[in-house]
């Protein structure tokens, strides 16, 4: 899509109440997976899972923005489409980028069947070739072939020594998802390693891991690295991405216990993240944030999917990773609330007066002695019709985000999101949340509890935000809100 008829597109479709304006996602159409997430030169690469022609999944391209900022981007031409009659004709479907010698390079998905890809592209990122050779890798082994009905998916490279390690998602029938692990010399031979991890679908606790697995990412802190796999079990409607902590150890991963990266909703979730490693040694990661309403909704409104916040992954040393918005999101605060020492008596709503906005930034400070269900309600209507609800139950350190009342579309989501809340007994409760009219991302215990869901207000004056506690007192120490400024120059106010 041209540059100019980018921009007319997010002018027009700026105008729906629902369209988030400080999270990217791309003028029109349909988005998922984040791909090929790279710096470069100083600026950061976002290419992403893309159908120009609609807002629906299909005819898969990888759609491509810029940022030099990364609260800022730049919509550039889609860099890798269906080529008629080659391996990827069905579509060019997840896989990552990678620094080749100066040269960069993309390793994608091509379907169908699902095949391992490659293209290359100039000194400005801005125009890609694919070999003759492709595809690099033309399915799974021999051994897998029969029992991962055709699943051969995502590859996520790395430089190791003197050679390139790929890691590849796929299944076993009946068993689980399963990582593949491949080493090459030179990106365009291949050879298999071993497997890297197997998962058992018949094993519940800690964590199911699902059926299928997805968009593996290796993140390296020090000796230890985090798997992060995106798993699926299509039966039940489930996709999730959880993490595993532990040791390389030459073909395979030695792994802790699985953790969820981003807590939501079954099968409406925060899922395929992608990390890659930044100049000054952060993390950076992105994920997708699935919508919250039925797939006709979408076609209405002309556009389906949206990117997370950019993130900051770090690792504690008890083994959980923490996600921080990166803090160059605080350019976009403008208009500043701030609040203390609230006393709120059990079976109190406060709702804060002069205080409204469906695109805020909210950090909330309470203290940590309540043991009854304490916290915030956004998005609310005058009349008390529309709200969506922040609580933290005191008593069992959890934090849900509720959505019973978040829309009065009786077609749109409304299950609950519940996860543990990470704190010491007894310690303060702070909530970092961020509100983009239908995207609420919250994270709580310095990032290492993290929840996005979806909601779908319908009334234009669902705009406000009160303070409640219920089953007992609670203590706000700290309250401090900023409305934030769209991140498009062509729409949004």
């Amino acid at each position: 899509m041209a540059a100019q008829a980018a921009a007319a597109a997010r002018t027009r479709l700026s105008r729906d109440p629902h369209r988030p304006l400080f999270h990217f996602l791309p003028p029109a159409n349909w988005m998922n997976d984040p791909n090929g997430l790279i710096e470069w030169e100083g600026r950061v690469h976002l290419f992403y899972q893309y159908n120009p022609h609609g807002p629906f999944q299909g005819t898969i391209h990888w759609g491509h923005a810029v940022s030099s900022d990364l609260v800022h981007w730049e919509d550039w031409p889609i860099a890798l489409a269906p080529t008629p009659g080659g391996p990827d004709a069905e579509g060019c479907w997840s896989g990552c980028a990678v620094d080749n010698g100066g040269v960069p390079t993309l390793i994608y998905t091509g379907i169908q069947p699902q095949t391992v890809c490659v293209a290359t592209g100039d000194a400005e990122l801005a125009g890609w070739e694919k070999p003759a050779y492709n595809p690099v890798i033309g399915g799974p082994p021999a051994w897998l072939r029969e029992s991962c009905g055709g699943d051969f998916r995502d590859p996520f490279v790395w430089r190791e020594g003197d050679h390139w390690n790929m890691m590849i998602a796929s299944r076993i029938e009946g068993e689980g998802g399963v990582i593949l692990l491949y080493r090459s010399m030179d990106l365009a031979r291949w050879q298999l390693a071993g497997t890297l991890l197997k998962g058992d679908m018949h094993q519940a606790e800690p964590l199911w891991p699902g059926t299928i697995w997805e968009c593996p990412n290796l993140l390296e802190f020090g000796d230890k690295q985090a798997l992060i796999i995106s798993a699926q079990a299509p039966e039940q409607g489930l996709m999730y991405a959880f993490y595993q902590v532990g040791r390389l150890r030459g073909e395979s991963f030695d792994a802790g216990p699985p953790r969820i990266l981003v807590h939501g909703v079954a099968g409406e979730n925060f899922y395929a993240p992608q990390a890659t490693r930044l100049a000054d040694g952060r993390y950076l990661l992105f994920g997708w944030l699935t919508e919250g309403r039925r797939p006709d909704r979408c076609l209405e409104a002309g556009w389906a999917g949206v990117m997370s916040l950019p993130l900051i992954v770090s690792l504690w040393p008890d083994g959980a990773l923490a996600l921080e918005p990166h803090g160059a999101l605080q350019s976009l605060r403008r208009q500043h609330w701030h609040f203390e020492h609230v006393e709120l008596a059990s079976g109190a709503e406060q709702l804060l007066q002069g205080v409204q906005g469906d695109c805020l930034e909210i950090i909330a400070r309470f203290e940590g002695g309540s043991l009854g269900e304490y916290g915030l309600k956004l998005r609310c209507s005058p009349d008390g019709s529309e709200y969506t609800q922040v609580s933290v139950f005191g008593d069992e350190s959890r934090l849900a985000l509720g959505r019973a009342r978040s829309s009065l579309d009786p077609e749109t989501y409304r299950e609950p999101c519940v996860a543990r809340l990470e704190r010491a007994p007894g310690a303060p409760v702070t909530l970092h949340i961020f509100l983009d009219r239908s995207v609420v991302e919250i994270f709580a215990g310095a990032g290492r509890t993290a929840m996005a869901g979806r909601i779908y207000p319908t009334l234009a004056d669902s705009l406000g935000v009160a303070l409640f506690s219920h089953g007992g007192a609670a203590v706000l120490e700290s309250l401090d809100i900023w409305t934030l400024a769209p991140i498009w120059p062509h729409g949004g106010r």
